[in-house]
């Protein structure tokens, strides 16, 4: 990653991670935090600067209607988008349920925005959902929708892809779920830890190469 990056992190409640939204620079808890240490204490040279505007709650229409100033605005280098879970369960907690559609369409348009107006570089990472409840097996069915959509804009917009749904799922094989989440949303430390290490994974040393060239498209 070049000298003097800003990397901003997007999303629901996951990216969030209890951060204090009075603070620009404050990065919550959870994986934006553990990610930022990881380059503060690897890489301090490069003083590569990370911002998180995650909203809990959100759904990718209230990261559409905020964009231009939680994204656009702040100039970014590189953004990654974590976004899709609120859009699965809202028919339940909130009764407005996102179709696949709709979604899609949402995406579509903060993607077609960064790239149109800016030149920040992607990363898209694919929702998930650790198995709790047979309701949530319900959930998972409905997800893997927009699981695959992010996939397809991924290939459609030539981002980096982080897909965590997989390595979840990989993860939850050999220990117990609430080893990672203790509702099977949101992590608990340990699964903040595993987002960190595989957003790392799957970014570092990756932009070399021109803004969003296929060479940048990986999963």
């Amino acid at each position: 990653m070049p000298p003097n990056t800003t990397v901003l992190f997007q999303g629901d409640s996951i990216t969030e991670a209890g951060r204090d939204h009075t603070r620009d620079n404050n990065l919550g808890t959870g994986y934006a935090m553990m990610v930022a240490n990881y380059f503060a204490t690897e890489f301090a040279e490069k003083k590569v600067r990370f911002l998180n505007r995650g909203v809990a709650a959100d759904k990718i229409r209230d990261l559409k209607n905020r964009w231009q100033k939680d994204c656009i605005d702040l100039e970014p280098d590189i953004v990654s988008i974590l976004v899709g879970i609120n859009d699965v369960v809202g028919g339940h907690f909130w009764k407005s349920p996102t179709s696949t559609k709709s979604f899609e369409e949402d995406y579509r348009a903060i993607l077609e925005q960064t790239q149109d107006v800016s030149k920040a570089k992607i990363v898209l990472v694919n929702p998930f959902m650790v198995f709790m409840t047979k309701q949530q097996v319900i959930y998972k069915i409905i997800l893997n929708q927009k699981i695959d959509v992010v996939k397809k804009l991924s290939e459609e917009f030539k981002t980096l892809l982080v897909p965590l749904d997989k390595i979840f799922d990989e993860a939850t094989r050999g220990k117990k779920p609430t080893y990672y989440s203790e509702d099977g949303i949101h992590p608990t430390t340990t699964g903040h830890s595993l987002i960190a290490e595989s957003w790392i994974k799957s970014v570092n040393g990756r932009f070399n190469a021109p803004v969003n060239s296929p060479a940048d498209a990986v999963e």
